[in-house]
């Protein structure tokens, strides 16, 4: 365990998908309690990881009495729809679904500690290096939701954003969307099935283990107001599922080179990578390493499937995601 985590806190995250349950092991493997929160039970409860309460977020009263009935510590917000093509089709009901629930959690929160999970689409994807000083501008529906939502969570007394890059793990067979590049690409290309991947869109990877490990160190006190959180390594989409192909044994041909705005990642920026000036210190207080695109791949292949030998604090996932993209 590592000092800055709180054994014994108890943990309310909202969104119970693939980064919420993520963190939900996280923090019960380091000896907290997590509570997951969302409109829907998910899938697999993580074999007992964390509790599970129904909450619809947008709902102000329902969220003033989840929190007095689980009476948290701390919160970690993960929720709101991830889909980058959804929230460009309803933006309103998007804005709503981040920021409006957002605003309703924090003023439930009593003070308590919280942090959100925000996104890298919050630029606009000109730069290949967005740090925390970069100044933001999303381009599309879900940047502009996830950038309300970000500005409510900083109003509040106590509290984190941490914006993170394209989360990748295992996701059982069938449900993998992909909002999870790697394990929508590694299926398909284990069947035999082309991929196609853009060559013009640019992203700093993060394996979710890491994900969760960061997230669960930031509720402890001394964590940034900001902090980014990408992985090491700038790749394309294409020669990242080149890589997952080589990795697994698959023909390199089966992925499809084109350009972004030919598939569908046309709404989302030529560059989301994040770049930081305050990781490498928190990761050395924390005493934490975040992986690069080739040990985290090598990692998950050797795990195996996804569906019977995931790596520690990885759930199977069953519905779409409700954090991060």
């Amino acid at each position: 365990m590592t000092g800055t985590e709180q054994s014994g806190a108890r943990t309310l995250i909202v969104g119970s998908g693939f980064v919420g349950r993520a963190v939900a092991a996280r923090i019960a493997a380091r000896g907290g309690s997590a509570v997951l929160a969302s409109r829907r039970p998910p899938s697999s409860a993580g074999a007992g990881a964390a509790d599970w309460v129904r909450l619809d977020a947008a709902d102000p009263a329902a969220c003033a009495r989840v929190l007095r009935s689980v009476a948290p510590d701390n919160l970690v917000l993960v929720h709101g729809p991830s889909d980058v093509s959804w929230c460009e089709a309803d933006p309103e009901r998007a804005a709503e679904l981040h920021a409006g629930a957002a605003a309703n959690l924090a003023a439930a929160a009593g003070g308590r500690r919280m942090l959100l999970v925000s996104t890298d689409n919050v630029f606009d994807g000109r730069s290949p290096e967005n740090d925390e000083a970069t100044p933001t501008a999303p381009a599309n529906a879900y940047g502009r939701a996830k950038l309300r939502a970000e500005q409510v969570v900083r109003e509040a007394q106590d509290a984190t954003v941490l914006r993170v890059s394209l989360v990748y793990g295992w996701e059982p067979e069938g449900t993998a969307k992909w909002l999870n590049f790697f394990a929508a690409c590694a299926h398909r290309l284990r069947a035999g099935q082309p991929v196609a991947a853009p060559e013009d869109q640019w992203t700093t990877p993060v394996l979710v283990e890491d994900v969760a490990a960061v997230t669960a160190a930031a509720l402890a006190p001394g964590a940034p107001e900001l902090l980014h959180l990408g992985g090491p390594d700038r790749i394309s989409r294409a020669d990242w599922a080149e890589a997952i192909a080589a990795g697994i044994g698959a023909p390199r041909d089966l992925v499809v080179r084109g350009p972004r705005a030919a598939g569908r990642y046309a709404s989302r920026p030529a560059n989301t990578c994040l770049t930081s000036t305050r990781l490498d210190a928190f990761l050395a207080r924390t005493g934490l390493r975040v992986r690069g695109v080739a040990e985290g791949v090598d990692a998950l292949l050797a795990a195996g499937s996804g569906e019977a030998a995931l790596p520690e604090g990885v759930l199977p996932e069953g519905v779409l995601p409700e954090g991060v993209r």
